[in-house]
């Protein structure tokens, strides 16, 4: 695997599975994990849709494929502590039953941003968001191994998210988009983030066979996963996202921002709490 994406290398096997705690693991946690290693292992599709975005780009190309490896490399990881944590959970199987309801536009030769900057801005999104998430989901943790797993998967979004904002500074010279478009894109996608995706790979991961509903599988998404942030988690996202859309992550903007991100997610936990319990 190149070191283009990231600067860094692990394998599984540093991953210190044999100091694996079963009566540490935490059922929420759990359902999160397993639908997180869908989302993370489908990081070659993901390649897919990026390399024909930025056709002709080839140093573009050679670092998304990288960053698509890496992925990878996290769906296995999380996808082999789930099947410790919980037997009866088939990684490959319900990878499968997620591609085969779910699928990002393979056949697309133009960003569905509008533009390669607006591409840019939404891939910056996502790494905040999973860089923030992985953190939180580290920090929450007690079963050891998961702990050095999501450590390991924080810092390589994170070190994603510098890869994608370096090269939409790049394109930024080239497009000349503005700090409104940029807001507006970055706006887009953190809305995107109650799309299909998430909820389909709840579902797909701990459906057990039920029909899907995504209403029901997103706010028992969104209950297990807004319990785990922090006030200081919160913060670094308002900061990395007024950074990449071409705000002052430190004015009084960035402070109301904070504040409503908290009061939402607060809201949001609640309400799926509230779904969840009156189904």
């Amino acid at each position: 695997m190149s070191r283009t994406a990231t600067g860094r290398d692990w394998t599984l096997e540093d991953i210190p599975w044999d100091i694996f705690d079963a009566q540490k693991v935490d059922p929420d946690i759990l359902k999160l994990v397993k639908a997180a290693s869908l989302v993370e292992y489908n990081g070659g599709d993901y390649a897919t849709y990026l390399c024909n975005v930025f056709r002709g780009d080839h140093e573009f190309q050679d670092a998304a494929r990288a960053w698509a490896d890496e992925e990878v490399k996290h769906g296995r990881a999380l996808g082999r502590w789930a099947e410790m944590a919980d037997d009866s959970f088939d990684f490959e199987r319900s990878f499968q039953r997620f591609v085969e309801g779910f699928r990002l536009p393979l056949d697309a030769t133009r960003s569905v941003r509008g533009s390669r900057s607006g591409e840019l801005v939404a891939r910056c999104m996502v790494e905040i968001g999973t860089s923030s998430y992985y953190t939180a989901l580290a920090e929450a943790a007690e079963e050891p191994a998961l702990r050095a797993i999501c450590s390991k998967i924080a810092g390589d979004e994170f070190r994603h998210y510098k890869l994608f904002y370096s090269y939409l500074n790049r394109y930024l010279e080239r497009e000349g988009m503005g700090r409104l478009r940029r807001a507006l894109v970055a706006l887009g996608r953190v809305r995107e983030s109650e799309d299909d995706e998430l909820a389909y790979a709840y579902y797909a991961a701990n459906g057990e066979g039920e029909a899907y509903d995504r209403e029901r599988c997103s706010h028992a998404y969104l209950q297990r996963t807004c319990a785990f942030y922090r006030s200081r988690h919160l913060r670094r996202m308002v900061v990395m996202s007024f950074k990449t859309a071409g705000l002052s992550p430190r004015g009084r903007l960035a402070e109301w921002a904070w504040r409503f991100l908290s009061w939402r997610l607060r809201h949001r936990h609640q309400m799926a709490k509230m779904t969840n319990e009156a189904a």
